[in-house]
């Protein structure tokens, strides 16, 4: 599995805003992050949000975004819309749920799939949230302190 983008963002646009509308904090790119063991990504709005949270890092995988690309013949939107913390190509994330892995030497425990919700459907395109069921990405805790660092 290889890291291609890295997102944080320091508030919620979707989450805790259900019957309201969204938020407007972007996700802001960057080249590299901080990740601290049982709090999350520095920075980023889940940081410290609960102790054991199975939501402190979350991964989206660059061959899903391109084939939602495709199928709804999307070309202007970036991979940041889904408020997903890092981007991957090379895996099937799927596969990590329930299960620890090592990327760039910083341990995390997969803990289910982060699933898409309505709000997919205005921030992609409708019927998004369908098109992504079992594919919506890993909600995973940190289990060690590292660097997590965008590969070319």
């Amino acid at each position: 599995m290889r890291v291609r983008q890295i997102y944080i963002s320091p508030s919620h646009c979707y989450f805790g805003h259900h019957g309201k509308a969204p938020g407007e904090t972007p996700m802001t790119r960057v080249s590299q992050v901080q990740c601290a063991a049982g709090r999350g990504l520095e920075g980023d709005r889940f940081y410290d949000y609960k102790e054991s949270y199975k939501g402190q890092v979350t991964f989206f995988s660059l061959a899903v975004f391109e084939a939602l690309c495709q199928r709804f013949q999307i070309q202007d939107k970036d991979p940041s819309v889904f408020r997903r913390n890092i981007l991957v190509s090379g895996a099937d994330l799927n596969d990590y749920v329930d299960r620890e892995f090592e990327l760039q030497g910083i341990r995390f425990a997969g803990t289910e799939e982060a699933r898409p919700c309505y709000w997919m459907n205005q921030a992609f395109a409708d019927g998004a949230e369908e098109a992504m069921r079992g594919h919506g990405g890993l909600r995973a805790r940190i289990l060690s302190d590292g660097i997590l660092r965008e590969e070319s």
